[in-house]
């Protein structure tokens, strides 16, 4: 081991903390967006009669006024939990893989292609941790829809697990592996692409904090736009509270095409600009705060040890 130079160990301990960290400013800072876009994804004509939220606005007003400010954070303790995991997976393994292959072909910068692949194998290890996760949270976010209904996540998790095992905490993993593996695929390459044009030794911290802002800003926003249909079909599919949709979906094929049969094909990109807005800031904010590393700081660790 060279002087000075890390431990696995204490490498990816500080990794791991600061994506666990970033995770939770993250959520904290875009979860009512994201309570916004569940909703507006839920809603399906077929159901007849007005849709209820007419727009991201009416919706947001809506639940502001029905269920008060904390109405606009039904759902986010799911999210808080697993999101220390779920995070500290995709933004850990990213940076491993993008070392990896940076240390095999000996060049500080790697190909677009290995870029790809690091996007891949990160959206692929998260969904272990995203698929119940966003099962549980789609259903405490829309609770309020059913009257009477006082479910809570840990109840709902213990009905799913008793009724249909561990497979029932898992249902819509394809759709979900889908949708991450694809929004790594584009995100990390954008800003990985990004930061290495952007970047430079000149640069002083904060110049560097806000180069990353915006360029994971701009990745975010693509990529989360890019798969909102597999988002539409996954909130379709995971959706199990009763009394909330008429339509029975049978898997990915058969979900996507009765969404554009009774709704049209708008319909796969219903809560696209909510989604954006929630991704964007909350990729921006979870990838600055990890870049900043915290742990480091915390734990009287030189990053120039890496």
């Amino acid at each position: 081991m060279a002087p000075h130079q890390l431990s696995t160990f204490d490498r990816l301990k500080c990794k791991v903390f600061n994506g666990a960290f970033a995770g939770v400013v993250g959520v904290t800072c875009t979860f009512p967006l994201d309570l916004v876009k569940t909703r507006m994804q839920s809603q399906n004509k077929s159901l007849g009669g007005p849709p209820k939220y007419r727009n991201v606005f009416h919706c947001f007003s809506s639940v502001l006024r029905g269920e008060g400010p904390l109405g606009l954070y039904r759902g986010v303790g799911v999210n808080l939990l697993l999101i220390n995991p779920e995070k500290a997976i995709k933004l850990v393994v990213n940076d491993e893989l993008r070392r990896h292959f940076a240390k095999k072909s000996g060049k500080e910068k790697i190909s677009v292609f290995h870029e790809v692949l690091s996007g891949a194998g990160a959206g692929s290890c998260q969904i272990v941790i995203t698929t119940p996760m966003e099962l549980l949270k789609i259903q405490m976010q829309l609770a309020s829809q059913v009257p009477g209904n006082q479910m809570t996540a840990a109840s709902l998790a213990k009905k799913l697990y008793h009724e249909k095992g561990i497979r029932g905490l898992y249902k819509g993993t394809v759709v979900t592996a889908l949708r991450d593996v694809t929004f790594s695929c584009i995100y990390f390459p954008v800003v990985g692409i990004g930061c290495s044009l952007l970047h430079s030794e000149q640069d002083s911290g904060l110049q560097s904090f806000l180069k990353t802002l915006g360029v994971a800003c701009v990745g975010g926003a693509a990529a989360s736009g890019l798969v909102t249909p597999f988002d539409v079909v996954k909130t379709r599919i995971q959706t199990v509270t009763p009394g909330v949709q008429s339509v029975v979906y049978k898997g990915i094929p058969d979900t996507f095409a009765k969404v554009v049969k009774n709704e049209g094909l708008g319909a796969l990109y219903k809560g696209c600009v909510p989604r954006m807005s929630v991704i964007a800031p909350l990729m921006a904010i979870a990838q600055s705060v990890y870049f900043i590393g915290v742990a480091e700081k915390l734990f009287g660790i030189d990053k120039k040890n890496y």
